[in-house]
């Protein structure tokens, strides 16, 4: 374990923020708890292990909620994301100071902290809970993380996650009551910054695996507690006679009865299946009405080990699910899609209304399966449109809807070299080039291109069972990315799509808001944002990106999470960057949607425009705060 550089001792006195009701922490808390679930995780020791530190992080969290009015420390002015909630920074700073005291050793002559002690809550009997692993990039920065200490781990996190400057880290550290900021602000700088690591799913403690303790210390304890309970049976029976029954659950049956609607779900036989043409006069137009399809979807022992597999994973099953989607097993019989042969592997997708899950194991006999989840309620007919079936050697397959006619591949960086047709063969496409598979420069992103009787869409896949939508145009109206517009407007921003993977995004819009002349009379720059929208409602991605003329790549100048701008309720948007010309000469330049009606930025840079743009002289390195008004009056504040 890793000595930690915390003072013990009352945090230093800091500024004091507005007087937070407990309301308003508990609100901040409920709305950032993955995030504040996540910092705890990295601030705690490794030697803790994986499965304590998750515990411990979720512990650490929901005892961050304070019992009466407390003050607020003073936001640091570069934070983002949370809008300078001093909610949100109350409860911050008590994960983070709770969190560092955890790596605190013990102390013979003293007395130790709730924090440094196991936690009694939350707690899973008889399982192991770990993050899913990451990828051998996330291995070597959990590695460099672990040889730390507490406040430099916690410098690294606040970078990453948190977005502070050197700075507010120490503002922040300081309120926590760590000794030497300034020392472990030098410390991290060792290790690369590679803060997009971070929201793996390597350093998630929300989305987990599980796995069986000791089993024979197990079974020993269970025996000891069976003895003690048949004397507790036997004395309560006594106590409860003569009279009815007092049982807390009443007449519900024993838990180890088997439930009919859970047996039924396991039947292969009572899958739902639809009819090939219900989808031409049902009311729906979804996954409700895809028909079953596959050469084996007469394979009762395949469809029984699927059904098994759902409900009870076992230990060699890889099981997958997207952010926010129940990996539990079915409610009753789900509806089947899909029984067949894909490449190496004998591949089932069923569907219970609410989920689509996919079932792999391989074609050869070998052990081991693969389970994946993919929330798709709500969905339309175009979110209907494809679902993965496997992939495999960078390529991706698809299973398509019944309503599909065409399918074809397109690259979404060439918008003059149309679409290249694919084969359909029972609803099956033929592979494509997935992007989500590649490593290395972006060069290109193939999407898959749908026709039906409701015209043309595009899918692109980022890693899950349900390739995402894309769209262009106006939030709240936006088109298909089907005319030339459309595909010129995405041609510079698809490699921005990278950033949206596993993230259970549903689609993309991309909305060219404004054109900015440059001022070097070079020509104009489009000012692009895109949003990307979840199936689970919240967690939508905004990215202002700006595109400079002969450029191959926009450049992204400010991002957001869980914001309304770019959307249908609140369409507009407000974004700067530092352009240097051609003579050598910085600008800030900034852009709103064309109801801008003016643009001040302070700070590191000066300077007031009316209308919907702004050019500023800079210096190199400069950080301004971009504020608006709109023509109704609102303010409007720079993305962050």
């Amino acid at each position: 374990m890793q000595s930690q550089d915390v003072a013990q001792r009352p945090a230093p006195s800091s500024p004091a923020g507005p007087v937070v009701d407990v309301e308003q922490a508990e609100a901040a808390l409920v709305e950032h708890y993955p995030r504040l679930v996540r910092l705890a995780y990295l601030v705690l020791p490794p030697g803790l292990g994986r499965s304590r530190r998750v515990l411990t992080a979720h512990a650490l969290t929901q005892r961050a909620l304070p019992r009466n009015r407390t003050p607020s420390p003073v936001i640091p002015a570069q934070s983002t994301g949370r809008d300078g909630d001093p909610g949100y920074a109350l409860v911050r700073l008590k994960v983070l100071r709770t969190a560092l005291e955890a790596g605190v050793p013990l102390k013979a002559k003293a007395w130790p902290k709730r924090a440094q002690l196991p936690p009694l809550l939350p707690h899973v009997w008889g399982l192991k809970l770990f993050p899913r692993s990451g990828g051998a990039d996330e291995l070597a920065l959990d590695q460099r993380l672990s040889t730390l200490s507490g406040p430099a781990r916690a410098v690294y996190a606040l970078r990453g996650l948190e977005r502070l400057t050197d700075e507010g880290v120490c503002e922040v550290l300081a309120a926590a009551g760590v000794a030497d900021p300034e020392g472990a602000v030098l410390e991290a700088g060792g290790v690369p910054a590679q803060y997009g690591l971070l929201d793996s799913p390597e350093f998630d403690p929300c989305s987990l695996q599980a796995r069986p303790t000791d089993l024979m210390r197990r079974r020993q304890h269970l025996k000891a507690a069976l003895v003690a309970g048949a004397a507790l049976l036997v004395c309560g029976a006594l106590l409860g006679l003569p009279g009815e029954g007092w049982g807390p659950e009443g007449a519900a049956a024993p838990p180890y009865a088997q439930n009919p609607a859970a047996q039924a779900a396991l039947d292969p036989a009572k899958l739902t299946r639809v009819p090939p043409a219900a989808w031409r006069s049902s009311a729906r137009t979804d996954f409700s009405v895809w028909p079953a399809r596959g050469d084996l979807t007469g394979d009762k022992a395949l469809l029984r080990r699927a059904l098994a597999v759902w409900a009870r994973p076992g230990e060699t099953v890889q099981v997958s699910a997207t952010p926010g989607t129940f990996s539990g097993g079915p409610a009753g019989p789900p509806q089947l899609l899909y029984a067949g042969t894909v490449d190496a592997a004998r591949v089932v997708i069923l569907h219970d209304g609410l989920r689509i899950v996919r079932y792999a194991e391989p074609k050869d006999g070998t052990q081991g399966a693969a389970l994946d989840f993919a929330r798709v309620d709500g969905a339309d007919r175009a979110g209907a449109s494809a679902v993965v079936l496997g992939r495999s050697d960078g390529n991706v397959r698809y299973l398509t809807a019944p309503w599909v006619r065409k399918a074809g591949e397109r690259d979404l960086m060439k918008p003059g070299s149309g679409a290249m047709n694919l084969t359909l063969t029972g609803g099956v496409a033929a592979p494509l080039a997935s992007p989500a598979l590649r490593s290395g420069p972006c060069t290109s992103w193939n999407v898959l291109q749908v026709t039906d009787g409701g015209g043309t869409r595009l899918l692109t896949d980022l890693g899950e069972l349900v390739p995402a939508r894309l769209t262009a145009g106006r939030p709240g109206s936006p088109g298909e990315v089907s005319g030339v517009a459309a595909l010129h407007t995405w041609q510079p921003f698809a490699c921005s799509l990278g950033t949206m993977r596993s993230a259970g995004v549903r689609s993309v819009n991309a909305w060219a808001f404004n054109e900015q002349p440059l001022p070097d009379a070079s020509g104009s720059a489009a000012w692009v944002c895109t949003r990307a929208e979840t199936w689970r409602g919240g967690g939508a991605r905004v990215l202002a990106q700006f595109h400079t003329p002969g450029g191959a790549y926009g450049a992204a100048a400010a991002q957001a999470e869980n914001v309304p701008a770019c959307g249908a309720r609140d369409p507009h948007v407000l974004a700067g960057v530092l352009w240097k010309s051609k003579a050598g000469d910085w600008y800030l330049l900034a852009a709103g949607s064309r109801k801008t009606a003016s643009i001040r930025a302070t700070g590191g840079v000066n300077g007031s425009a009316r209308g919907s743009r702004l050019t500023v002289p800079a210096e190199r390195g400069a950080q301004a705060q971009l504020k608006g008004s709109l023509k109704d009056g609102r303010s409007l504040r720079g993305l962050r």
